[in-house]
């Protein structure tokens, strides 16, 4: 009975009105095994198309980034905005090679920063909680991480079925594991069993098991997934960030410590130290963090929306 709902859920995917979904799998599958440079050529010319054209999204980096970057000029943030946008394109095809690539043909692209302290967390047999945040090429990062040490990533579904299918089957190609965020008993069962799992605490989900606290000193909603999740799985917390170098165009991944007295037991303390990692982590590459979602769009009762 499953296999019959499993054979008749696939072929719903090949009904035409998921075949624009396809085409554009097909058109990523191609750009996908471009050689690297035209990946990043043809990435920034999309970036820089949607700088142009796709007007709500470039509102809504601008406001993000008067928000975070107040002592910017407004050209130094227009610039960072336009930048952003490349990056962001760049990222694009960053994440789709990584759903078909070849791990090993990254061996040579990248090096790691504190892998020292992965290894004695899991020489003492305990789960790690990976904190990072949404930063353009992490799907990319996350297959060279793997060649390193396994782990596996709690991600959020697609709305569109096509792109789930696809993403999740790129993803369970690379990660030790693929979970879906609401899964919180099955990840923290993963944790005490001694798995390194990855998660991005740093978008707004509205209310949802969220606390107000401070990032680039404006209050944000942030989830409080990440201390409950370090207690349920008994596991360990570290930063995992990663960025693309501008000139040599090779990657670099960095683990960092979170605040040893975490978790604090408060919900707004923890969520804090949490986004202050976050924060410092973006300020060294800001323009290759997503600001194109509203990171700030969950406001306190008495505040208005700061993307009108």
């Amino acid at each position: 009975m499953n296999q019959n709902r499993q054979n008749t859920k696939t072929a719903n995917l090949w009904h035409p009105r998921h075949w624009p979904s396809w085409l554009a799998v097909g058109t990523l599958r191609i750009i996908a095994a471009l050689p690297f440079s035209a990946k990043r050529y043809t990435g920034k010319f999309f970036g820089l198309l949607a700088y142009y054209f796709a007007r709500n999204r470039r509102h809504i980096t601008a406001t993000n980034l008067q928000l975070c970057f107040p002592e910017l000029s407004s050209d130094e943030q227009q610039k960072l905005v336009r930048e952003t946008f490349i990056q962001n394109g760049i990222g694009f095809f960053e994440i789709a090679w990584s759903w078909w690539l070849n791990p090993d043909d990254l061996a040579e692209r990248y090096t790691v920063e504190n892998l020292d302290l992965l290894h004695r967390i899991q020489a003492e047999g305990k789960g790690i909680l990976l904190v990072g945040a949404h930063f353009v090429h992490l799907d990319l990062c996350g297959a060279m991480l793997c060649l390193e040490a396994p782990m596996g990533v709690i991600y959020r579904k697609n709305n569109n079925p096509v792109m789930e299918k696809v993403i999740t089957e790129g993803r369970e190609r690379i990660f030790a594991g693929v979970y879906e965020r609401q899964d919180m008993r099955g990840i923290a069962r993963q944790l005490r069993a001694g798995a390194a799992i990855w998660y991005a605490p740093d978008q707004d989900f509205n209310h949802r098991q969220s606390v107000f606290a401070p990032f680039f000193g404006i209050k944000a909603s942030t989830l409080t997934a990440t201390s409950r999740l370090a207690k349920l799985g008994n596991a360990a917390v570290l930063g995992l960030f990663h960025y693309r170098d501008p000139t040599t165009h090779r990657y670099r991944i960095v683990f960092k410590p979170l605040d040893p007295s975490f978790p604090t037991g408060d919900d707004v303390e923890d969520a804090t130290l949490v986004n202050q990692m976050i924060e410092k982590a973006i300020r060294e590459e800001p323009s290759q963090y997503m600001w194109v979602h509203r990171r700030f769009k969950t406001r306190p009762p008495d505040e208005p929306s700061l993307y009108d």
